[in-house]
């Protein structure tokens, strides 16, 4: 296995890699023997990408990291991989719209168009996971991304936005079968 490192990149408001399934997930890779990374972003509560992007360069993202992103955070991990090549993704909870959300409209992720390709060249997999009773993104946002990333697509019917959750076994075979 390669020197494999996975990057947590919660949501916006607030949103912790040290609650919810964060600390769950980051236990049972640390046990497959993959180092995780669980900083607190700066800008916690807009997670703009002008603060974002750059902390993701600054933990030392390369072509061994794996990003694993939620809600906001996956749309750092999508806007990252545009022009940074990573090992993969897993995008959590995933849109490609601010939804008519100004507070998500303030992130600054959608004031360009997404390179779908890009973002899939500069990785060699994508791991997705949506739920349809989400109740702040659409499932039709998350089949969206799948389409244009061809992403690994794991639809739930009752998981939410995926917090709070203690546990995400899921996540981690997902992520275990792609680093074999």
């Amino acid at each position: 296995m390669k020197n494999i490192n996975v990057i947590f990149v919660p949501g916006n408001g607030g949103g912790s890699t040290k609650e919810n399934w964060f600390p769950y997930v980051q236990r049972e890779l640390e046990k497959l023997g993959v180092k995780v990374i669980a900083e607190q972003f700066p800008d916690p509560d807009l997670a703009r990408a002008e603060y974002w992007l750059p902390f993701l360069e600054s933990l030392g993202t390369d072509g061994e990291s794996i990003l694993i992103g939620h809600s906001s955070g996956a749309l750092a991990t999508m806007r990252y991989a545009e022009s940074h090549t990573i090992l993969g993704s897993v995008l959590v909870g995933v849109a490609y719209t601010d939804g008519g959300d100004p507070k998500e409209k303030a992130s600054g992720y959608f004031d360009t168009p997404w390179d779908w390709e890009a973002i899939k060249r500069n990785q060699e997999w994508i791991i997705e996971f949506h739920s349809t009773d989400d109740p702040y993104i659409s499932v039709a946002e998350a089949r969206f991304v799948h389409e244009k990333l061809d992403s690994d697509y794991h639809e739930f019917t009752d998981r939410g936005h995926f917090f709070p959750a203690e546990t995400f076994p899921e996540l981690v075979e997902a992520v275990r079968i792609k680093i074999q």
